[in-house]
C-alpha cells in the first residue's frame, strides 16, 4: 500500500513572494499566516513583498520559511491529502513536530521566533561559514573536515551532497582541498555555520527556553533530524540538540522508505528537497507543493 510522506522546506529556500498564492487561494493557509501575523506583525510583508536582502536575515528567514511550510501542509491537508510520516529539514523540523500534532500552531510559531533569535546571535559571537560539497562521498569529506582545527560535516543531504560547516577564516582553504580531491565546493550564501558546535549556545538557550514547553506525542511519526528516526523519548532534547549537531537527511529519506514511504511531497518553500529525494533514490515519486498549481495538481 503506497505511503505518503511530508517534508518541510528549510532555510536557504526562502524567496520573496513565498506563500501569497497559497495565502490566496487556501482558507487554512490563510487562517496559519493570519496566526503568524498576529504574534509577529510584519511576517505576512516579509513573506509576500521582502526583499532577498531582508529574507536573507535569520531573524526572518526562520519566522517565514516555517509560516510558510506550515500553511502549505494545512492547503493540502484541506485538500485530503493526508501525510503517513513527517519530517523537516533543520527549521523545517519544528513544523513537521506543529503538524503532528506535538504543538500548537501558535506555541510552534513562538518556538521558531526564539530559535531565530538563538541562533543569529550565536552566529555573530561565534563567526562561521559553510559550504556544500559535491562528487565526492561522506567519508571522504568527514575525513578531509579533520585536517582542519574547526571544520564539521553538517548536512548528510545525499550520497553526492555533503554541507559543512567551518571557521571563516578557513572557508577558503577547506574548498581548495575539496578541488584537490576532485570534488566540487560552493559556499553558501548563509549567515552562521549552523548544525555545528558554532551553535552550541543557541542550543543550550533553546534548550532552557523548552522546559516550559509541554509537548504531546505526535499523531504521525515525525523524524527526528539528530537521530534520522522516529520521535521518541525526550523530544525537548531532539530538538535542542538539532540545532548544534548534523542533520541526517539522506539516512531520514531512507529509513522512511524502509517503512513504507514511496510518496514524498514537499510542503513549502522550493524544490531542494524534492532533488535530493530523487537524488537518495530515483524509484519513489516526490514533488513539492508552493503554490495553487502545484495545490491544484495535488491529488
Amino acid at each position: 500500500m503506497s505511503k505518503t510522506a511530508f517534508v518541510f522546506s528549510g532555510q536557504g529556500a526562502q524567496y520573496p513572494g513565498m506563500g501569497k498564492e497559497l495565502y490566496e487561494c487556501s482558507a487554512a493557509a490563510r487562517a496559519a499566516f493570519d496566526m503568524a501575523e498576529a504574534i509577529r506583525p510584519g511576517t505576512l510583508r516579509q513573506c509576500f513583498e521582502g526583499t532577498k536582502e531582508e529574507l536573507s536575515l535569520t531573524i526572518n528567514t526562520q519566522p517565514c520559511v516555517f509560516i510558510t511550510d506550515l500553511a502549505a501542509a494545512c492547503a493540502v491537508k484541506e485538500k485530503g491529502i493526508v501525510p503517513d510520516f513527517v519530517a523537516g529539514f533543520s527549521l523545517g523540523e519544528i513544523a513537521a513536530i506543529a503538524f503532528a500534532g506535538m504543538l500548537p500552531y501558535e506555541d510552534a510559531f513562538k518556538l521558531v521566533c526564539k530559535r531565530a533569535e538563538f541562533m543569529d546571535k550565536a552566529s555573530k559571537e561565534h563567526v562561521g561559514a559553510m559550504a556544500a560539497v559535491m562528487k565526492l562521498t561522506p567519508q571522504r569529506v568527514e575525513e578531509i573536515c579533520k585536517e582542519f582545527g574547526k571544520a564539521y560535516p553538517v548536512n548528510y543531504n545525499s550520497p553526492a551532497q555533503t554541507v559543512v560547516a567551518v571557521c571563516e577564516e578557513e572557508i577558503d582553504a577547506l574548498c581548495d582541498r575539496v578541488k584537490e580531491e576532485k570534488g566540487k565546493a560552493v559556499k553558501l550564501a548563509v549567515s552562521g555555520a549552523f548544525h555545528s558546535p558554532f551553535m552550541n549556545d543557541a542550543a543550550d538557550a533553546l534548550a532552557e527556553y523548552l522546559q516550559g514547553t509541554v509537548l504531546k506525542a505526535p499523531t504521525v511519526p515525525v523524524y527526528a533530524n539528530f537521530t534520522a528516526q522516529p520521535y521518541e523519548g525526550d523530544y525537548k532534547a531532539l530538538i535542542s540538540a538539532q540545532v548544534n549537531h548534523p542533520v541526517r537527511w539522506q539516512q531520514s529519506v531512507e529509513n522512511m522508505i524502509a517503512a513504507g514511504a514511496d510518496r514524498f511531497i514537499e510542503v513549502g518553500v522550493g524544490k531542494t528537497l524534492t532533488g535530493l529525494i530523487k537524488k537518495i533514490n530515483a524509484d519513489v515519486t516526490a514533488f513539492n507543493i508552493e503554490n495553487k498549481e502545484g495545490l491544484d495538481a495535488a491529488e
